[in-house]
């Protein structure tokens, strides 16, 4: 399915441009909650201490990058990928590190041991919401396509009190049945910590 996702792109462009390298430019309010989010992704990984390979999708400026790198992940490679070509400039340039590479995309190209996309699907503007579900599942089989051992991902939950417009709010249990019959037997939902959202994670 095509999504014109310009509306989005432009988003984003402009937040980077707003609020230069900070958690605000990709949605969030503020870096505790961005590592959160981080911390409840790679639950996926099941060895800390293997030499991995790693995409993530939406990756903003690349601050997951370093979290993996501080956290003790072993990183043999990760690619980033951002709709935003603002965003991936800004990426190059501060991560510089040789095993990180930043592409302009809307969805993943290359195998990795893992894969990762965190608040991509929060934002819909005024596509349909069933236009925009089928959206999503079919990025999670691009995701699962290029994933040799997991990949894990995020939305914003029905379980709130309050809800905008142009925002996404997934049923976690529908994305989670879609997952189970769709890719593998071993799928967890964490949906215990103090945000309006969920995480899954899909082991192969």
């Amino acid at each position: 399915m095509r999504i014109d996702l310009k509306e989005l792109e432009e988003l984003y462009t402009t937040n980077v441009q707003r609020y230069g390298i900070n958690p605000m430019s990709v949605g969030w309010k503020d870096a505790e909650s961005q590592r959160l989010r981080f911390k409840k992704l790679v639950e996926v990984i099941e060895n800390e201490e293997d030499n991995i390979v790693v995409n993530e999708l939406g990756c903003g400026y690349g601050a997951m990058f370093p979290f993996l790198i501080e956290g003790g992940f072993r990183i043999a490679r990760y690619v980033g990928y951002d709709i935003s070509p603002t965003m991936v400039e800004v990426a190059r340039n501060l991560v510089k590190d040789d095993r990180a590479e930043f592409i302009r995309a809307e969805s993943i190209t290359r195998e990795a041991d893992y894969s990762f996309t965190s608040g991509i699907f929060n934002v819909k503007f005024n596509i349909e919401a069933m236009v925009w579900v089928k959206y999503i599942e079919e990025i999670l089989e691009n995701m699962d396509e290029h994933s040799r051992r997991g990949f894990a991902f995020n939305m914003l939950s029905t379980y709130v009190d309050f809800r905008e417009d142009h925002l996404f709010y997934g049923d976690p249990f529908h994305f989670f049945n879609f997952c189970k019959r769709q890719f593998s037997k071993k799928v967890s939902l964490l949906h215990d910590y103090d945000l309006w959202e969920w995480t899954i994670c899909v082991k192969k």
